[in-house]
């Protein structure tokens, strides 16, 4: 089994997240960068399917060079090989083209990502590369099988689970309860080194959208504390103040 994991890079999430350029711009001085957790668990299930089936798997980012780091720690946790698109991830569009368009001659069988990135949660890459494809698309995965030529899957729905079958190839989404994360140990970590990282240029393919301004969310307002032996006060408060009663 040949699997893609697609990989994004993000601030870890004690990040002080603060802007730049009046407010367009996230201001990156000295923000640790890691894997994207979603992203990390479709490796993690990656590595289960292929060690009880045999096969590969190819981590695949869009970035610049500062990602590599990132990337070798992917290696590390056990990807036999990566390539990194070398294009600013703009946005979802540009990144799903640069991917399909690499991924399109490669004969995978399954194509992986997290749900979302932590960043920006928009949760758009896998669809759009499953759409460029032409492949069937299978969102919020917390568990993937492979039997033979077929996978079966379930999936969060509204009020529930789903459990669907398809054809391989496919592009699936990660979920949080997919399987556990992978730490790389030493052994991991030196091979590393070795293994392949192939930095390919992008095709050129443009962002559809961009960020007009950033802000932070309004600050917490005080808090009232009221006697529980004084519920009239209570409910005149969310009545006059809060204006939700």
């Amino acid at each position: 089994m040949k699997i893609l994991v697609c990989m994004s890079v993000v601030p870890d999430t004690t990040t002080k997240v603060t802007f730049t350029d009046n407010n367009t711009k996230f201001n990156t001085s000295g923000v640790q960068y890691i894997i994207n957790p979603y992203d990390e668990l479709s490796l993690t299930r990656a590595l289960e399917l292929t060690e009880a089936q045999g096969g590969s798997v190819t981590v695949i980012h869009v970035g610049l060079a500062d990602s590599d780091a990132s990337i070798r720690k992917a290696l590390a946790i056990g990807a036999q090989d990566a390539v990194r698109i070398n294009a600013e991830p703009s946005d979802a569009t540009l990144v799903a083209n640069e991917i399909a368009t690499w991924a399109a001659s490669q004969g995978f069988d399954m194509i992986l990502s997290g749900r979302e990135s932590i960043d920006y949660n928009s949760g758009l890459v896998g669809g759009l590369i499953a759409e460029q494809l032409g492949l069937p698309y299978i969102n919020i995965v917390t568990k993937i099988d492979v039997a033979g030529t077929e996978a079966t899957a379930v999936r969060d729905i509204d009020g529930g689970k789903e459990t669907v079958k398809v054809a391989l190839p496919l592009v699936a989404s990660a979920q949080k309860d997919l399987t556990e994360p992978r730490i790389p140990n030493m052994r991991g970590i030196m091979a590393a080194r070795s293994k392949p990282l192939t930095v390919v240029e992008p095709t050129g393919a443009s962002a559809q959208g961009n960020h007009a301004s950033f802000e932070l969310p309004a600050p917490k307002g005080a808090v009232k504390l009221i006697s529980p032996e004084n519920a009239g006060e209570l409910i005149q408060i969310l009545h006059q103040e809060a204006k939700i009663i």
